[in-house]
């Protein structure tokens, strides 16, 4: 049974900086593809950084959190990170990471996913 279990959610001020933790269990972690998605009150979920199964040096970003947002997993730990550099208002939303078995043929897209963790907040004040 594959399980995700978040955490390093909290508030931070904008211009500051948070990394979320997904350690993940149940499967063999070279074989899925795992991401980050967030979800703002009254908006769709949003595919935030990915990383196909086997291509860890090419993870995928959403053009707003390119260059501020870092994707990586530690495979011998089991965990997922996601470091979130620079933060924004709008950042603020329920954060999630998630995990399929095999290649996400759409990385970004919550529909190519279908296991889930329990999520995590984040607020960023201005």
């Amino acid at each position: 049974q594959v399980q995700l279990v978040e955490s390093g959610g909290g508030s931070v001020e904008a211009g500051g900086s948070l990394t979320l933790t997904c350690v993940v269990g149940g499967f063999i972690y070279s074989m899925y593809s795992v991401a980050w998605f967030r979800q703002a009150p009254g908006k769709e979920r949003e595919g935030v950084a990915a990383i196909v199964a086997d291509s860890d040096e090419y993870p995928d970003y959403a053009d707003s959190v390119n260059g501020r947002f870092t994707i990586s997993k530690d495979s011998a730990k089991n965990t997922l990170y996601l470091q979130m550099s620079i933060l924004e208002p709008d950042d603020t939303a329920m954060y999630y990471c998630a995990a399929r078995h095999g290649y996400a043929r759409e990385p970004l897209s919550a529909d190519d996913y279908n296991n889930w963790g329990q999520g995590n907040q984040v607020t960023v004040s201005s």
